[in-house]
């Protein structure tokens, strides 16, 4: 009885074990279920806030250009900062954002612009010139920034960004998505916040990450996918083999260091 007792209790086991490992853990937005179709929770609004060292680009125009050329910086640089130029076409020059957060415009002087987004400082700047020019037209860009995306991707490496709306998915495509080692419940997002480095966790698995603060990145966003559980255990297994072999590696070589003087003694 004790026997039989036990080989049900070791086939109850086995029988847990198999059903744990086919429980899907790769995919993501596992709440939705299988449905074919639905509406994705509410997105968060994108608007990156401009900050110190932000490279913009400022173009001030209206129905009579001649009226809104002293606005413009001269067309000189030809490539972007950090870039070689590869054309010798003209464009105009760019600002970059100082430590202040402020940029030095022709006529209008200094423009504080940290913290605002793009459209912010089109409707600052065209109030001001509004002032001596009918109608003016301002378009401002944030010419790019970086994110770097490290841990269980495929492709770990810092991404220049050239669009204001980037996205956690857009960054974890751009690394060639997670290995199967990634965990994806738990992926971090590093961001510098009023001068102060905070961490938010955001879970692949759930489809509220869109409506999360954190779905659209910004400049200098730091994306880490931590490894999984097996990854973990493997990795330990792997370095407790190696702290194995080197012991026995060291117990082998000192038995042929003994062995050898041994024999050396003995003929002598």
């Amino acid at each position: 009885m004790k026997i039989k007792h036990l080989i049900i209790a070791i086939a109850a086991i086995i029988m847990l074990s198999g059903c744990k490992s086919t429980e899907n853990t790769l995919s993501y937005f596992r709440n939705l279920g299988n449905t074919p179709s639905g509406v994705m929770p509410q997105g968060s609004k994108y608007g990156i806030k401009i900050a110190p060292e932000d490279e913009l680009s400022i173009v001030v125009s209206s129905s009579v250009p001649e009226a809104t050329a002293m606005f413009n910086q001269p067309q000189a640089n030809t490539a972007r900062r950090g870039e070689m130029a590869t054309q010798p076409v003209p464009r105009l020059q760019t600002y970059i954002v100082n430590k202040d957060g402020d940029i030095v415009m022709p006529v209008i002087g200094h423009v504080n612009v940290a913290g605002k987004t793009t459209r912010e400082i089109e409707q600052m700047i065209s109030s001001k010139v509004s002032q001596t020019v009918k109608d003016p037209f301002v378009r401002v860009e944030l010419l790019g920034f970086y994110v770097n995306v490290m841990g269980e991707v495929k492709n770990p490496h810092r991404i220049y960004v050239n669009s204001e709306r980037f996205t956690l998915l857009d960054a974890l495509s751009a690394a060639g998505d997670l290995t199967e080692f990634g965990e994806r419940s738990n992926v971090m997002i590093i961001r510098d916040e009023n001068g102060q480095q905070t961490y938010h966790r955001l879970n692949l698995a759930d489809s509220s990450i869109f409506s999360s603060p954190y779905f659209y990145l910004q400049q200098n966003d730091v994306v880490y996918v931590e490894p999984n559980q097996i990854r973990i255990d493997n990795s330990k297994y792997n370095q407790n083999n190696s702290y194995k072999l080197t012991v026995i590696s060291t117990i082998v070589s000192a038995a042929s260091v003994i062995a050898s003087l041994i024999i050396a003694l003995t003929v002598k």
